[in-house]
């Protein structure tokens, strides 16, 4: 009764300006792809107060063969069209690496990878069962000096099944990088529930758009007016940071 008498609960926020998952370069893996869409999804971000972008196609040695000098030409195809066009927007590239052999092999032969911040290295694996290789690959990271950051944590179904795997993890040294569509339900609703206890346990350290395309960016759009995405900003997270 007289609930309405009651505070609302408000966050402390400084607004997220890093975005620090994306497919924005054209023609690389399953996102944008052409020039064009990649301006317009640009300047959408420039809209909702973004100021840099760090976009991050595909690598993945079955489907997405990108190399870093592929993705490195194509960052600066995009560079160009923002200067030419005036939008006030700094973007980098990294890559989304799938845990596979490759990806291991690659670490191993002291390759350099496309990495962010503090040699931040952005990872994601299969989606129904934990990787064998997972361990393997977490320790080699870390003694190779990559900080190795899991994207979208909450979308894996042997964590949703298992909260305690995600413990773990952090605890072997993992950062987590929460996509903010998550919190809007896009994936699915266990998907939803895991990023809302991710982060009111504050186990997570970035949040990312996951854009590939129109879609996706209106989604940031409307997380950003959930509770939970603005309870996200009151944890301190790396995104302004970088």
């Amino acid at each position: 009764m007289f609930n309405w008498l009651k505070p609302k609960k408000s966050f402390a926020t400084t607004p997220l300006q890093v975005d620090v998952h994306s497919h924005l370069l054209p023609g690389l893996d399953d996102g944008v792809q052409d020039i064009g869409l990649s301006m317009e999804l640009i300047r959408y971000f420039q809209s909702l107060g973004y100021r840099k972008l760090i976009t991050s196609p595909h690598v993945m040695s079955d489907t997405y063969r990108n190399t870093t000098a592929d993705i490195l030409g194509k960052l600066e195809e995009v560079r160009q069209h923002i200067r030419q066009q005036n939008i006030a927007m700094e973007i980098d590239a990294v890559a989304e690496y799938y845990l596979d052999e490759a990806l291991i092999k690659t670490i191993e032969s002291k390759e350099q990878l496309l990495t962010f911040g503090k040699n931040y290295l952005l990872f994601e694996t299969n989606f129904i069962v934990e990787p064998l290789n997972l361990k393997e690959f977490i320790f080699l990271a870390i003694t190779s000096g990559y900080t190795p950051v899991m994207a979208h944590p909450e979308r894996y179904l042997y964590i949703q099944d298992n909260i305690e795997k995600a413990e773990d993890l952090l605890n072997r040294g993992v950062l987590f990088q929460v996509n903010a569509s998550s919190i809007t339900g896009h994936y699915s609703r266990r998907a939803q529930v895991i990023a809302q206890k991710l982060i009111d346990k504050g186990w997570i350290h970035l949040l990312g758009s996951d854009c590939h395309s129109l879609q996706h960016v209106k989604l940031l759009e409307q997380a950003q007016q959930m509770k939970y995405f603005q309870k996200a900003l009151s944890l301190p997270l790396l995104n302004n940071s970088l």
